[in-house]
Order: C-alpha cells, then sequence, then structure tokens
C-alpha cells in the first residue's frame, strides 16, 4: 500500500446490533466503520463534508474496496486507521482494521472519491486547488 500524506485513526467496540446470524459482524457495516475513520481523517485537515461544500464541491465516492482477512465479533475492540495516498485527480483513501489489543490486521480496503462542482454538478478531472490547501501541499 502506498504512503498516506495524512491519517487518523479511530478506536471502536463492536456492538451486539452489528452481528449477523453467525455471531461475527455482517459485511456491510464494515463500511459504517470505515466512514467513522474517514470523517476523522477529513476533519484532522479541516476538510469535512460542510467545509466540502462551502468549497463549492461535493465528493462521492465512486469505488469501494474490502479485503475481509479475519472476522469481527463481539465486543472486540478496533482500531481503524484511513489514510489519504491519492489526491492529484482524485482522492483515495486506504484503510486498514486491526484488532487493538494484539494489533492483527482483520481487514483494509480503499475508497475512491472525485469532486464534483456544486453548481455545475459535473465531474473534475482534477483535484481543485482547495483540496492542495487543505492538505498542506503545493498545487501543481
Amino acid at each position: 500500500m502506498s504512503r498516506p500524506i495524512r491519517e487518523a485513526t479511530v478506536t471502536l467496540t463492536i456492538p451486539f446490533h452489528d452481528l449477523d446470524p453467525l455471531n461475527v459482524v455482517w459485511h456491510g457495516n464494515y463500511v459504517r466503520y470505515f466512514e467513522h475513520a474517514r470523517t476523522a481523517l477529513f476533519q484532522a485537515f479541516d476538510y469535512d463534508v460542510p467545509q466540502m461544500k462551502a468549497s463549492g464541491y461535493v465528493w462521492p465516492v465512486i469505488e469501494l474496496n474490502i479485503r475481509y482477512a479475519r472476522p469481527l465479533v463481539y465486543q472486540q475492540e478496533i482500531t481503524i486507521t484511513a489514510g489519504v495516498v491519492e489526491w492529484e485527480n482524485r482522492v483515495k483513501v486506504n484503510y486498514e482494521i486491526r484488532d487493538a489489543q494484539t494489533g492483527a490486521r482483520l481487514t483494509r480496503g480503499h475508497t475512491i472519491q472525485v469532486a464534483v462542482d456544486m453548481n455545475t454538478e459535473e465531474m473534475c478531472y482534477v483535484s481543485p486547488a482547495i483540496l492542495y490547501e487543505k492538505l498542506g501541499v503545493p498545487h501543481p
């Protein structure tokens, strides 16, 4: 995996209501766990949803990938790390879920988001300058 330019980690404890009939976390709930970490990540560099909207861009997820290695179980404490690894033409965020006690990797994945101009509703093929500014990297 690429080395992230920005990264954030959150810790969660698996609640009972996230389990499926086999007593492991239902696969669809992993997306919510990724979202918790991605929100913390974007908040860390001051470009969460309110700031995105104020900048005139929305950033829909256009791709999601999850690789399940080991199941998550009730009351397991996990860490979810999200890191920005691409930002030039799209935003790619890599994720890792680990057991908080052992550090064992349980899941990894990524999302890809693109900028959409709120006024024209058109997708941008190059990330807007505001993203570079918020990430603290030079704009080409």
